[in-house]
């Protein structure tokens, strides 16, 4: 074996490789932790390629070599499948010590009425902890955060005045199978001086600036068979849980944003916009057919609901 090449200078050991007639390269070896230390991690790679999924494999991938995590998916299914966070965060959300503390206050509060929920502290809190919760994901989207809609597209929550009914029953069956708001488009069934009459009388019921002609003219198109108004906000305005029509009289306005027109020729219009194009809007289903709510879960929801709004009657 050749003798190392050291340097003349230093003394130190080098590779032979000389640039410059004087710059070499000094023969440096790793320290030997440091090589451990990195063969260490490829051990530790190819491990963990072959314990946990990795690889993709043509249309699949390597799937580890875990495959015992058990838990339900949304439609209630029990599904078991190999290891991945999702299945791991799933599982341990139903699970864990304080996913069955959960389910245990979700059993309590579905075998107790609404009136045991408001009056027991723990249940109150725990419909208000989990229903924010399930609110946020369900229904904030289109309500809000606290509840208080869009005006022109989606109800306010928190008013007290609710279309469909206020009661636990009608709330609860409101979820479960969703509502479709419908009005007709008067569009071409009214004129122009018809449309503005019936919105001058409209805008009277709750009490805002009218002219009183137009608004008297436009009472005999509402109440007649011309208009039809009063088989839906019937005769005197305050509308039917039954078919979901507003309560005219109340000063909630839930589609024309009347509150919002700062001069009565702009609250004039508001109102004109509705009557002249008409209302469809959707409530999607949550029960088991459509977002897949349970009885308690909904039941829990009405109970946040009575809490936010501090209107609904417990029956």
């Amino acid at each position: 074996m050749a003798n190392p090449v050291k340097d003349p200078l230093t003394g130190a050991e080098t590779t032979g490789h000389v640039w410059d007639e004087t710059l070499q390269e000094f023969n440096n070896p790793l320290p030997r932790w440091w090589l451990w230390a990195f063969y260490g991690t490829i051990l530790f790679t190819i491990s963990y390629w072959i314990i946990y999924p990795s690889w993709p494999i043509g249309k699949t991938y390597l799937k580890g070599m875990f495959n015992n995590i058990t838990y339900k998916t949304d439609a209630g299914e029990e599904k078991s499948t190999h290891w991945n966070m999702r299945a791991l965060l799933a599982h341990d959300m139903q699970n864990g010590s304080e996913a069955i503390k959960q389910q245990e206050y979700l059993a309590k509060v579905g075998a107790a009425s609404y009136e045991q929920i408001a009056q027991d502290p723990e249940m109150s809190s725990f419909v208000r902890s989990y229903g924010v919760s399930m609110f946020g994901d369900k229904c904030a989207a289109c309500h809000q955060a606290g509840g208080q809609g869009v005006v022109g597209q989606f109800p306010n929550l928190v008013d007290d005045d609710w279309l469909w009914g206020g009661d636990t029953a009608t709330m609860e069956t409101t979820i479960r199978g969703g509502r479709l708001g419908f009005m007709p488009s008067f569009k071409k069934t009214f004129n122009d001086d018809q449309l503005k009459q019936v919105a001058s009388y409209v805008l009277s019921l709750s009490g805002e600036p009218a002219d009183k002609v137009e608004a008297a003219q436009g009472q005999k198109i509402f109440q007649g068979q011309e208009g039809g108004c009063y088989y839906c906000h019937t005769s005197a305005g305050t509308g039917m849980h039954s078919q979901g029509s507003a309560n005219l009289t109340d000063k909630i306005w839930t589609i024309a944003n009347v509150p919002a027109a700062t001069t009565p020729e702009t609250k004039l219009a508001a109102v004109e916009s509705v009557i002249s194009n008409g209302v469809h809007r959707q409530m999607p289903v949550f029960g088991k057919e459509g977002r897949n709510l349970s009885d308690t879960e909904i039941k829990v929801l009405v109970a946040y609901l009575q809490q936010m709004s501090g209107g609904a009657t417990a029956q």
